[in-house]
């Protein structure tokens, strides 16, 4: 299947949950590369980089966290840059 990169946005209560954890752990276990990190806004902002299906299966586990919430997801396909893992950064 082809590879694609999204640029993500993710908007609610994603700042001290465990939120960039459950990122990295769910995009590590469906073979997802890119990177996440806080945003001085109190928002996440995240690339990954996979499969439509996979980039869209990581984002309802997300969805589904229990510590925190999604709100608002602002989303964008980027070009692909062939990374080989996933950090927190």
């Amino acid at each position: 299947m082809e590879r694609i990169r999204r640029h993500i946005i993710f908007y609610g209560y994603v700042q001290g949950v465990g939120f960039r954890w459950r990122a990295s752990h769910t995009a590590q276990k469906y073979g997802i590369t890119g990177w996440v990190r806080n945003l001085d806004d109190g928002s996440v902002e995240m690339e990954a980089e996979g499969t439509e299906r996979d980039i869209n299966d990581m984002i309802d586990v997300l969805k589904g966290h229990i510590w925190g919430s999604i709100d608002d997801m602002i989303s964008e396909h980027i070009p692909v840059q062939g990374d080989h893992v996933f950090e927190i950064v």
